[in-house]
């Protein structure tokens, strides 16, 4: 859609995480160079902290791209809201191990006989955990006794660490004083200042094929700096739809006005509860039940978006219809030439 629009050669602000885009801003240079300096030392736990879209799983999957070549085997536990036994068993399934309908001791036996046999063969293994704020105190020490595991006074498993800010704290409570002491070393990931957002931006442009087509002035970059926070997911999300929102309206251009109307179709989208609410208790003069005030306001906030979806749709289809309508009209045209002349 507007990729083709933009002469794109694809997205450039996806959602999903892709390696391929990774920009190294100071602090995800940081941050790279913690996962990389535990990786040289081969034991141990890595901590990895960020908010919700700061980068942590793009850095992971960059850190995995570099490691093809390395004799590593790593494995990603995404769905940390687990009890204990069932974290190792989807250690073990990340593992491509037996898991199901065993004992635990059979379980914590195939993982050490896997591990085993991946040290004989000189191969590490590397267990990524992500969102690890989730992890009940028993499934930390689950992992805890993992890397327990070892084979001539060398760990057969590493552990990486990421969570959100919380899990800092988390880290610090009496639960997790063991794990603590195997900490080799720990980087909170923080959201881009002006500039980077600025350089993230152009750096995902350009890797699509970028020629300067959309521009955009200094203080649009400032705006959505602003808007967003600094953290890539945000941006990502901001500049898709300001993406869209430029071949809807044909814009060469982004400026303050344009981020101006994004940042409102944006905000009317996801801030609706409060003002729906203050809306009808100053119309009734009375607060509505709990239970049917958070109805009224998922359904009010269902309808309008389902309204601003509409709307934005409807002029897509019509450039859609519109390009069908001329198509079908040059092909009854040809039709009715006579074969010589379409022959000619």
């Amino acid at each position: 859609m507007y990729d083709t629009y933009y002469h794109f050669t694809a997205k450039p602000f996806q959602l999903s995480p892709d390696p391929k885009f990774f920009y190294g801003s100071k602090g995800h240079k940081r941050a790279m160079a913690y996962l990389e300096y535990g990786l040289s030392l081969g034991e141990g736990f890595i901590v990895i902290t960020g908010d919700v879209g700061a980068g942590k799983t793009t850095l992971v999957r960059n850190l995995f791209k570099q490691m093809e070549e390395e004799n590593i085997i790593a494995a990603q536990l995404v769905s940390t809201q687990l009890d204990a036994d069932d974290t190792l068993r989807s250690v073990a399934a990340s593992l491509g191990l037996e898991h199901e309908g065993i004992s635990k001791s059979a379980l914590l036996k195939n993982l050490q006989d896997f591990l085993t046999a991946a040290s004989r063969q000189n191969k590490r293994v590397l267990l990524v955990v992500d969102e690890a704020q989730n992890l009940t105190p028993r499934a930390v020490e689950e992992l805890r006794m993992l890397s327990n595991f070892q084979n001539d006074d060398r760990s057969l498993i590493q552990t990486f660490l990421l969570g959100q800010p919380e899990f800092r704290g988390i880290l610090q409570s009496v639960d997790m004083q063991q794990l603590r002491q195997r900490v080799i070393a720990s980087y909170h990931l923080g959201p881009l200042d002006t500039d980077e957002t600025r350089g993230y931006i152009e750096h995902r442009l350009n890797l699509v094929g970028w020629k300067g087509l959309p521009s955009f002035s200094d203080e649009a970059f400032q705006a959505i700096h602003r808007f967003t926070g600094g953290i890539p997911r945000r941006i990502n999300t901001f500049c898709d739809r300001l993406m869209l929102f430029g071949y809807l309206e044909e814009k060469a251009h982004f400026g303050d006005e344009e981020i101006s109307e994004v940042v409102e179709d944006l905000r009317h989208e996801v801030a609706h509860q409060e003002s729906s609410q203050t809306l009808m208790s100053a119309r009734t003069g009375v607060l509505p039940p709990p239970g049917m005030a958070e109805e009224t306001v998922r359904l009010s906030q269902r309808v309008e978006q389902m309204e601003r979806s509409v709307n934005r749709i409807l002029p897509i289809v019509r450039k859609i219809l519109f390009m069908v309508s001329e198509k079908q009209a040059g092909n009854e045209e040809l039709d009715q030439q006579p074969p010589i002349e379409r022959a000619g």
